[in-house]
């Protein structure tokens, strides 16, 4: 891993005349150097990414055949990937591992979607005027894909751009998180080098945001921005990114609601690693907590002593659960934001200390709406513990937010589970699971801040193809 990196453009290796230290979040310790570039280099890729569009059009049984190759090559080198992936962004191990595992399964429903796609017969004939024609849709790559992705999840979000895009056949340009590029330029090399992907149908950028990525977005050449990372950002992007097509994937603060007769002993042992998994760094990591007044206190001491016996420290011990934030100024900014909750009412019930630069998991009671803890995004190791009174309230606590991406709820009252699933505002809604769970194939995506698109091989290569409509007349 350590040493310098250089990155897939078109058919060259590219080393740049800057380069940047990837260092592990864990303890600093520097992993290897990527090349630091610039907007000329995202032309270079685009142009390359034409080309190969325009000489070399995949057809669908070969992209179906790069795709499989990739998930069998992830497959047996899993704990690899897992590995980097545990060095560049502290995510421990186990759950390294979990995500390496996810990414076969993205390029493997992915083969599937490149084998199936297809357009559809038009009734034309249905109206007089189209009496004795023929009429369907052609199914064809949207063209080159701007895909920009978040450290959180390295390699699977990674996997979710890049493999729709390939079973559509469109080239892309890849920015990968600056923290974290290390297992998405692993990804393309083996792609590149061992999967059959031409030259040019992948090509990586590494950069800053204001640089690399602003430079993606307003490329006149890109047919679509697909992006995953802060709202704030995410819609600045799409503001500035004309008539492309934009899909975005945003924050979020999931809620969880915990009715009297749910198995709540169960859901507080869920919430102890959903709340808490890679420090809590998820769009989905559960941070708002409805308890029943009935059963708040001993939902509470459970899932306090859970959240206790969680282990803190090295991500590469197979034993840790928590581990290092992205940044140390993450590490700073979430423990102020419990120290302003305590200051305004809030008890820390367990944690919410930093110890040898690492802050230990969270769990926060008598909070409210307002406190920046419920009403933002944490993106740390905490979660909040809030009583109602009834299904009514919990509903409109839960629904008390700017974001739309997942929501829960535990409970075996059929009727609340259905008023669940259709009052909250939210782009999926679980009922007796935590919203943390994701399936690869599913469509994920948010609404209002939380983002404007459905993830999910079967719905990403939708968006990324462009269905031509044929009109037949025979002579």
């Amino acid at each position: 891993m350590a040493g310098s990196r250089a990155i897939p453009i078109g058919g060259e290796r590219f080393s740049g005349t800057e380069t940047k230290a990837v260092n592990s979040p864990y303890d600093g310790t520097e992993l290897a150097t990527v090349p630091v570039c610039e907007p000329k280099d995202v032309d270079r890729a685009v142009d390359a990414a034409k080309k190969a569009l325009a000489e070399n059009p995949l057809p669908p049984w070969k992209r179906a055949e790069i795709l499989d190759a990739a998930a069998r090559l992830l497959n047996e080198r899993s704990e690899q990937f897992a590995r980097t992936l545990a060095a560049e962004s502290a995510k421990p191990i186990k759950t390294a591992r979990v995500e390496a595992e996810r990414a076969v399964s993205t390029f493997t429903f992915a083969a599937v979607e490149a084998r199936k796609l297809a357009g559809e017969m038009v009734p034309i004939d249905a109206s007089e005027v189209g009496d004795g024609k023929l009429a369907f849709t052609l199914p064809l790559p949207i063209g080159v894909v701007g895909a920009i992705s978040p450290f959180n999840f390295p390699l699977n979000l990674v996997a979710h751009k890049v493999a729709p895009a390939i079973a559509a056949g469109c080239p892309v340009v890849l920015k990968p998180a600056t923290q974290t590029p290390l297992s998405a330029i692993d990804l393309a090399d083996m792609l590149l080098d061992e999967c059959g992907l031409p030259a040019g149908y992948l090509n990586v950028v590494t950069g800053g945001g204001s640089t690399v990525g602003n430079a993606i977005v307003e490329h006149p050449d890109i047919a679509l921005i697909t992006f995953t990372g802060s709202g704030k950002v995410g819609w600045e992007l799409k503001a500035k990114a004309g008539r492309k097509k934009v899909g975005l994937e945003l924050g979020n603060n999931a809620p969880i609601i915990l009715e009297p007769d749910g198995d709540w002993d169960r859901a507080a042992r869920k919430i102890s690693v959903a709340g808490f998994s890679h420090a809590g760094q998820s769009c989905i990591s559960i941070q708002r907590i409805y308890v029943h007044e009935d059963v708040a206190d001993r939902f509470t001491d459970t899932l306090a002593k859970l959240v206790g016996d969680l282990v803190v420290g090295d991500p590469m011990d197979d034993n840790t659960d928590v581990s290092a934030l992205i940044t140390p100024d993450d590490c700073t900014r979430v423990k102020e934001w419990i120290d302003e909750a305590v200051q305004a009412g809030a008890e820390v019930v367990v944690g919410g200390d930093v110890v040898d630069g690492l802050l230990q998991p969270t769990v926060l009671r008598n909070v409210r709406s307002d406190m920046r803890v419920m009403r933002e995004e944490v993106f740390g190791p905490v979660v909040g513990v809030q009583s109602y009174r009834d299904i009514d309230e919990a509903l409109a606590l839960a629904n008390d937010t700017d974001y739309g991406l997942q929501a829960g709820i535990f409970t075996k009252n059929l009727d609340h589970a259905l008023a669940a699933a259709r009052t909250l505002e939210f782009g999926g809604v679980t009922v007796n699971e935590v919203p943390t769970w994701r399936a690869d194939q599913m469509p994920y995506g948010g609404v209002k801040a939380s983002g404007n698109t459905r993830e999910g091989p079967p719905y990403s290569v939708r968006e990324m193809t462009e269905f031509r409509l044929v009109i037949v007349q025979p002579s």
